[in-house]
């Protein structure tokens, strides 16, 4: 039975010392500690806080990845990207916080006309099917204002599948366009 209350014993100081140590230690802290002034931030869903990265560097990033393989649902280099797992991966170098999901990176960042989308700006698009008015690929634009709207993403065409680059002006993505997002400020 001795033992029973020493393993008893020797498991709580464990637990108190993993759990209830810190906080306790902290509260009678022989150093007065100056109160934290609480500042409002207003963040954006997905966002990370220290989302002020330079453009040029997520689109030389992402353009280092030209040529990786499409893979459904992959989000490495080793195994290839689908589109969102492609513009998560880009935007995680840069601790950018971004979901890898199509659907809901519709609602990252802040809208942007189509026609202010600049480098480092996301870029949505419907599924291919004609009907098709959701969310169903993604890519991260590498023109300038005013130029044609270039992208670049992870394509799942039959004809040069994988990490690519191309325009939306006079092509299928045209139709497909959704909406422009910017999550560098």
């Amino acid at each position: 039975m001795r033992y029973v209350w020493i393993t008893f014993i020797a498991l709580s100081l464990i637990l108190l010392a993993v759990f209830g140590w810190p906080q306790w230690r902290l509260s009678f802290s022989p150093v007065p500690r100056a109160p934290v002034a609480e500042l409002p931030v207003q963040r954006t869903a997905w966002v990370s806080p220290r989302a002020a990265t330079r453009p040029d560097s997520v689109v030389g990033f992402a353009m280092r990845q030209l040529g990786t393989n499409y893979c459904y649902a992959g989000s490495t280099p080793a195994t290839g990207f689908d589109c969102s797992g492609f513009v998560q991966y880009v935007f995680n170098k840069f601790n950018v916080a971004v979901p890898h999901s199509t659907s809901l990176l519709i609602s990252v960042g802040r809208l942007v006309p189509r026609e202010q989308a600049r480098r480092g700006d996301i870029v949505v698009f419907t599924g291919t099917a004609a009907t098709s008015t959701t969310p169903g690929h993604a890519g991260i634009v590498i023109s300038e204002p005013g130029q044609p709207l270039r992208f670049i993403h992870s394509s799942s065409a039959r004809r040069e599948s994988g990490v690519k680059i191309s325009q939306v002006e006079g092509t299928d993505y045209e139709r497909r366009f959704m909406a422009v997002r910017r999550v560098l400020f």
